[in-house]
Parts: structure tokens; sequence; C-alpha cells
């Protein structure tokens, strides 16, 4: 594999697996199975390129429109997902941590992410962050409103509020930004994820379905990142 100038942060939008589910005549979470194992499939590539940080948006709060038995069965998934992948976690010093609401969860799964969360933290590889029932507007108007609160206790002034201060109550506080951020299946929009964190992101768009996205299409997407220029609003070079 050729040297490549691995992005620290990689975000991705899972989308597809319904997809490529229906394209197959299967049920749809047979596609949502499949793309666990492309879960599997791309963490490894990212401990393989020392990666630092893999944010995967894996539900979100728009999702809970979905019919009950696709919720549902994403829940079950996704409790199993943790349980089965917890000895990698611990084998590649993974740390696991979690961005959303999940106080809408079933108590197993709640319990199954402190678990997982608390049992990883002193891990120092990879960090593998799952946005579950995460919107990034309802989070920006949570950060507000904890804001808000601060004000009136006198904690802050309002003239101190900064973007260091509003980034300190987002819940990826302590994260990086994505460097690159790539979404699956042809659709070609961000979906309520990670606006403020997106700021300088660079976007990376593939027709490819989430379950057949591996290694060749990581290295593709990286090797595009690696070709760009970033500048922060400074002059091209």
């Amino acid at each position: 594999m050729q040297k490549l100038e691995v992005p620290d942060h990689i975000a991705i939008i899972m989308d597809g697996n319904g997809r490529w589910a229906k394209r197959k005549g299967l049920p749809r979470i047979k596609g949502h199975f499949e793309g666990s194992k492309s879960v599997r499939r791309i963490v490894e590539v990212c401990v393989e390129l020392n990666v630092k940080y893999l944010t995967l948006y894996a539900f979100s709060t728009e999702n809970w429109k979905r019919r009950k038995s696709e919720v549902h069965a994403l829940m079950r998934l996704l409790n199993r997902f943790l349980a089965s992948e917890l000895k990698n976690m611990m084998k590649n010093s993974i740390r696991f941590r979690v961005i959303g609401d999940v106080s809408l969860f079933p108590p197993d799964l709640r319990k199954n992410i402190i678990s997982v969360e608390s049992r990883t933290k002193s891990n120092s590889g990879l960090t593998l962050v799952l946005a579950l029932n995460y919107g990034s507007r309802p989070e920006i108007v949570r950060a507000a409103r904890e804001i808000a609160v601060e004000c009136l206790k006198g904690d802050i002034q309002p003239q101190a509020i900064d973007e260091a201060v509003f980034q300190k109550h987002l819940y990826t506080d302590g994260i990086p930004d994505p460097d690159l951020l790539i979404r699956t299946s042809g659709e070609v929009r961000l979906s309520n994820f990670l606006l403020w964190q997106c700021s300088y992101t660079e976007f990376y768009f593939t027709g490819v379905l989430w379950p057949d996205f591996g290694k060749k299409e990581l290295i593709e997407a990286i090797t595009e990142y690696c070709d760009r220029e970033r500048r922060y609003g400074k002059e091209r070079a």
C-alpha cells in the first residue's frame, strides 16, 4: 500500500443498507446486519492506518420515524455488536464513545453502552465514536440551553461566550473536528450530521452502498482527500 497522509479524524454517514437489501430481495434488517460487517472492516482498516478518530452515524434522531419492527431490530443489532466487539476493542486498544441522547434507548442497551465506554476509556488507540439518537440541530439547541442556564446562574457572562465555550457544550467536546467526511450510497447531503463540526471538513460522496464499502473504497476516499488543498480561508498556494 502506498504511503498516505491519513486524516486524523474520519466521519462516515453509513447509508444504503436498506437499498442493498431491497436489491437482493432481502428484509431491510439483513442490510443492517451486513452493514455491521462493514463497520467491523472499516474499524480494522482505520486501526491499520493509525487513524485517531472514526465517527459513524449509526442512528439519527429522525430514524425513530421508521417502522417499529425495524427500530427494535436495530436496537438488538447494536446490542449484539457491542457485546461481540468488546474483545476486539480491548485487543486493539480502541476507545469507544457515544455522542447523542441515548436516554430513549432500552435500559439494557444503555447499560451496555455505559459498560463498553467505561471498560475502554483508558485505551490509547483509535477512538471509535458512534452517533446514536444524534441530530446536529438538537445538539446545538441543547448547547445553547446549557449556556443560557449558566448565564442565568451568573457562571458566565454573555460577552464571554465564544466558539470555544460553545464547543465545550457539544456532544463532541474533546473530539477534534473531522478532516474527512464520507457518505455512501450516492446521496449528497449531511442529513443533520455534525453541522457545527464540519465547517472545514472535506466531503467525499460515493455511490457504493454501505454493506459493499470496504478497504478499497476507504483507501480511494483517503487518496482523493490527500490530493486536495485545505486552505481554511487562506489564499490558494
